[in-house]
């Protein structure tokens, strides 16, 4: 089982970035580079990443129409980057062209995830303001992961909760990007939808998206090495395998 931590580089310009990084030399994480970075730094940031040897998960959740995500999927494929994602909402034909400009730039190896909904969405906001009546939140979400599945993608973001129903329905290699991970007694900020590391490893979640417990903390690496002491301790625990 590879390392599962993602860590989010939630910082307004490379420099805070790099900055923060430094304190992991030698380790190269995999790191998550989402729309204030990007839109700030652009693909240069990216390629130095790359340069040192970084893993990427770039994180814009495009959705737009299919034309459109095919040929800005065609640029990003470009960038050499480990993972993409999308919106599902923007339904089978949007999501294939997403797919398509992935593979239209040759970039084989790069992930494509889609978002089902954010963990920030509640069963009332659902309901209420998305207007979407008589199914539950996880019954969604499950839709969203076989809608992206049945398009040739290769997992979903979505919380913790529903990894291991969309498992069942979309099988074990289907993979799950969980955000919305805290370590027990750390502060939810703005998502209502969290787990420990522990509850991660327990419930089928491939990756966990880690930002503020581990950009915030006073020893970032010895945060970040506690979270993945925990996943690894509860995974063995439920798995009875070792890892690796």
């Amino acid at each position: 089982m590879e390392n599962p931590v993602i860590i989010a580089l939630d910082f307004e310009n490379a420099d805070k970035a790099k900055e923060f990084l430094s304190s992991f030399e030698g380790r190269s994480p995999y790191v998550k580079v989402g729309m204030e970075l990007f839109y700030a730094e652009g693909p240069s940031f990216i390629k130095w990443l790359k340069e040192r040897n970084f893993r990427i998960f770039l994180d814009l959740k495009l959705h737009d129409i299919p034309t459109t995500v095919h040929k800005a999927m065609k640029v990003l494929g470009g960038l050499n980057v480990d993972m993409v994602n999308v919106h599902a909402a923007g339904g089978t034909a949007m999501l294939k062209a997403a797919k398509d400009g992935l593979l239209a730039a040759g970039a084989h190896h790069t992930k494509l995830i889609a978002v089902t909904q954010l963990t920030s969405t509640t069963e009332k906001v659902l309901n209420d303001e998305l207007l979407i009546k008589d199914t539950s939140l996880n019954d969604c979400v499950a839709h969203y992961a076989k809608l992206a599945k049945d398009s040739g993608l290769d997992g979903v973001v979505c919380s913790v909760q529903e990894a291991s129903h969309i498992k069942k329905r979309c099988g074990a290699d289907f993979l799950t990007v969980t955000p919305g991970i805290r370590p027990q007694g750390a502060d939810t900020h703005d998502q209502a939808r969290i787990a420990t590391p522990a509850e991660a490893a327990r419930m089928g979640s491939d990756f966990m998206v880690i930002g503020r417990s581990i950009t915030q903390s006073e020893q970032p690496v010895d945060t970040y090495q506690e979270i993945l002491n925990e996943w690894r301790e509860s995974y063995e625990n439920n798995n009875r395998k070792t890892f690796a």
